[in-house]
């Protein structure tokens, strides 16, 4: 079975003294607890694995009996304790934080992963008791380098389905893949990921914000068009939050246009960006000839798999992602790691303004730019990871 980096990174941590809780975070069926389940073969180390995907069956007294069986395991030797998707627990992180601090007084070897969908997860918890006590380890969508080798993708075939891995054996039936699309990914996400999460008080509007995001993929829509576009939208604060709670469940965000200026940064109208080509692909409920073969369709396509690469990779090495525009000058991805800036073109074949990045390079003589689609920096090798993004 194909094995990703995050295997590793997990099986090196837990080697360590134990120090932090291990948290693996990422979007909805990207194979954390494959993942998870991967390094602690590996380890052989005595572990108690439980999960808590049955809200109804879980509670405080489930996971402080889960815990007595780990640490009965942890008496005389090392062992792990592993609790899938912590997030369905009721006030969870209080009960963890208690728990983890007595094994400290106890100087107990018992360590500690937990795994949840969405960031979501480090809002409603790891922030309200649990800070200093953790690490993160993000389990983003599937690269095309991984998909290309565990599947046997072409770039065609990643650009259209994406790097969901569950859907990678329904490619070859298009109507079977969308309903997997819509069934086991978009609607749980939103069911259960953002509404059993968050106070949501138009669900409907909710999925319609998606749909309309995911369709629009690297388009810039204002928040006033988007009034115009979806029924009961209330106003754009509402919208401006739900965009907000799809950008945390790792689905649908908004890039914000670049600026030096932060205060310009946060008031400018989105520019939506789906977290995988699949998500888009679904929105538009396009047949795989009809995007691939019309080079406009094609070409937002191909800026939405750059910008859901560049999202993952910003989620894994931390640094952010924008787009810029000025006076008519555009350039379609800023990222920023620190003080290091990069501007991204992407040749993507539909017709835009060029030569964006020259203007951007005179406002910001620093930043490095690169342009995706030319002789020195082709599309698959960036997708592959072949290109630094930063100097």
């Amino acid at each position: 079975m194909y094995k990703r980096k995050l295997v590793a990174q997990l099986k090196e941590r837990l080697i360590e003294p134990r120090r932090f809780i291990q948290i693996v975070v990422g979007p909805r069926q990207t194979g954390k607890t494959t993942a998870v389940i991967q390094a602690l073969k590996d380890l052989d180390v005595p572990a108690h694995f439980v999960s808590a995907d049955d809200p109804n069956a879980v509670g405080t007294e489930w996971l402080i009996n889960e815990w007595e069986q780990a640490r009965a395991l942890a008496k005389n030797n090392e062992a792990l304790l592993v609790i899938d998707e912590i997030q369905k627990v009721s006030k969870w992180s209080s009960i963890v934080k208690l728990l983890w601090d007595e094994d400290n007084r106890l100087l107990s070897s018992l360590k500690v992963v937990l795994t949840g969908s969405s960031s979501l997860l480090l809002q409603k918890g790891l922030a309200e008791s649990l800070m200093g006590r953790f690490e993160i380890l993000y389990s983003p969508h599937w690269h095309y380098a991984e998909c290309k080798e565990a599947f046997d993708y072409t770039l065609d075939d990643f650009l259209f389905f994406g790097g969901y891995p569950g859907a990678s054996s329904l490619i070859k039936d298009e109507s079977r893949w969308a309903r997997y699309m819509g069934m086991s990914i978009v609607e749980p996400t939103i069911s259960h990921d953002i509404l059993m999460m968050e106070e949501v008080r138009k669900p409907a509007l909710l999925r319609s914000l998606f749909m309309l995001g995911s369709g629009y993929s690297a388009q810039e829509l204002s928040f006033t068009k988007m009034l115009g576009q979806l029924q009961d939208a209330g106003n754009t604060v509402t919208l401006a939050h739900y965009l907000d709670l799809l950008g945390k469940a790792n689905i649908l965000t908004g890039l914000q246009n670049y600026s030096g200026n932060q205060i310009r940064t946060r008031k400018s109208a989105p520019r939506f960006m789906v977290y995988d080509t699949s998500l888009m692909v679904y929105a538009e409920g396009a047949n795989r000839r009809r995007l691939l073969d019309n080079p406009t369709n094609k070409g937002r396509l191909v800026e939405s798999a750059v910008g859901a690469y560049l999202l993952a990779r910003g989620k894994e090495e931390g640094f952010e992602v924008f787009w810029w525009r000025d006076r008519g000058n555009e350039v379609d991805f800023i990222i920023k790691k620190g003080n290091q800036l990069t501007a991204i073109e992407v040749k993507s074949g539909r017709v835009k303004n060029v030569g964006g990045s020259l203007i951007f390079k005179q406002q910001y003589p620093e930043a490095l730019s690169l342009v995706v689609g030319s002789a020195n920096c082709g599309l698959e090798d960036l997708l592959l990871g072949k290109k630094p993004l930063f100097i």
